[in-house]
Order: C-alpha cells, then structure tokens, then sequence
C-alpha cells in the first residue's frame, strides 16, 4: 500500500490529482481547511480527509497524529496550497496581504514538510512542492505578492532537494501555467478589486485588463496537470522539475533583456 499526503488536495489543482492518485490504489491524506470540500473528497474509499490549518503549528501536529493512526510511513508527500490575489505593492494593504500568501504558499509547506519528513524517510518517499510559472518566469506587474512567494518556493525546494540527496528522498518541482479552475474567479475578483479601489492605475489596468482576460480564456485542461503529479510521485527517477502548460506569450519575455521588457510595459501600460 502507497500513503500520501497531499495539501490542498480539496480544490483547485490538487483534487484531480489527488483522485487521479487513489484511483491507482494510493491511500491519500486530502488536507485541507475546507470541511464540505473535504467530505465530498472522502466519498472516494482510497481517500482519508484530513482537515488542516497549515499556517498553525498545533493544528498541522494534530494532522500528523491523524495520519500515524494509518500508517507510520509515506511514499509522498504533495505540496499544493495556496492562494492567489493580484495586487499593487504600493496600494491597499499590500504588506498584510504579501504576509499573508507567505504564510499560506511558502511556510506552510516549508511547516508540513518539516512535520512529516521522518514518515517519507522511513518510507523511502519523495516530497514534491507546486510552484508556478511565475515562480521561473519574470515578474509581471500587479502580481507581484503571488509571484514572490512562488520565487520563494523554487529557493526552498532547491535547497531542500540539495539537502536530502544525502538520504535519496527526491524534491520535485511542479511548475504550472494557466489551467481551469476556482482560481480563476478569484484572480478576476481581486482584479476587479483593484480596479475600483486603485488611485494610480485606472488607465493602466485597463489597458492590462485584455491580457489577463486572454491568459484565463486559454487555460489548460486538468488532464496534463495530473499526467505531471503521477510522473513526479510514481516516476523511479523523476525529474527535478516538470513544467506543465507554461504561458508561451508570457514565457517569449524570458527571451528578451529585462530594460526592453519595462520598455514594452512602460509602453502599454503608459
């Protein structure tokens, strides 16, 4: 029997591949916060939910009490919540919101991780951390609070995978693009936010309104998102990092000098 843990695994990216995962005879922990999401998750017999606060130390030692009621060892340990807002640095409470997502996107999983690591040795598992796109690509304006918290995570799973080669436990990186999902909506939302509260950027916004609407228009389809999560936890050698559906408007910046990327903003957003 394969055990996993899997955060965020009660919605957005993370409840397809967590299905996907039992439907091949894993055992998965689903660890969310969301109690209905969670329920309906554990319909499934390969399924245990597991209602976790990953930003609060106490809660996360009870999950793993939870889970040593099962099993005292893992094959896989599946990072995968998070939240998304756009957002000014320089408006609103950028600071409270930036604090925030690092709670949630970076030290959560760097907590999770911590508590369960001596499961996945004695289990000869594997930890794989989802990242984004953004966490490689340049930054864009307005998404800098999610963006630096997925910059944050390529560091720590880097060195975190540098770390624990001493004991052959795998770190892998996932990298997603766009793909169709509840996150969507929100991003929409905390746009639209922006848009109505901004006291800088009314014209700036607008004119970066169609470009967002473009990304979310060509999102991707779960499938391949799941295809990479099974490759990263059931692959003998898996790969340092997979990159799933990355934005290739976006990605084509990569080939360009940073001073003629703010050109090309200064430019549309002017």
């Amino acid at each position: 029997m394969k055990y996993a843990v899997f955060t965020g695994a009660a919605g957005g990216l993370g409840s397809a591949c967590a299905i996907a995962m039992a439907e091949r005879d894993w055992t998965v922990f689903v660890a969310d916060i969301n109690e209905k999401a969670l329920a309906e998750m554990g319909k499934n017999k390969n399924i245990i939910p597991l209602k976790v606060d990953i930003t609060d130390e106490e809660s996360v030692e009870q999950a793993r009490a939870k889970v040593e009621e099962t099993t005292d060892s893992l094959q896989a340990v599946i990072n995968f919540a998070g939240i998304h807002a756009m957002s000014s640095l320089i408006e609103g409470d950028s600071p409270a919101l930036v604090e925030k997502m690092l709670k949630i996107n970076v030290m959560g999983m760097v907590r999770i991780n911590k508590a369960f690591f001596d499961l996945v040795k004695k289990g000869k598992g594997r930890i794989v951390n989802c990242s984004s796109e953004c966490g490689w690509m340049k930054p864009q304006p307005f998404n800098g609070p999610y963006t630096l918290t997925k910059y944050a995570v390529e560091a720590y799973n880097d060195s975190l995978r540098r770390e624990l080669l001493c004991f052959g436990i795998p770190v892998v990186k996932i990298q997603p693009g766009s793909f169709k999902t509840n996150m969507h909506a929100a991003a929409t939302a905390s746009f639209d936010r922006m848009f109505e509260n901004t006291e800088f950027y009314k014209h700036a916004l607008t004119k970066l309104k169609p470009l967002m609407d473009f990304e979310l228009k060509h999102a991707n389809d779960l499938e391949h998102l799941v295809k990479a999560v099974i490759k990263a936890v059931e692959d003998d050698k898996p790969k340092h990092n997979y990159r799933v559906k990355n934005s290739r408007l976006i990605g084509t910046l990569e080939l360009i000098p940073d001073k003629l990327v703010d050109a090309i903003y200064k430019i549309i957003l002017s």
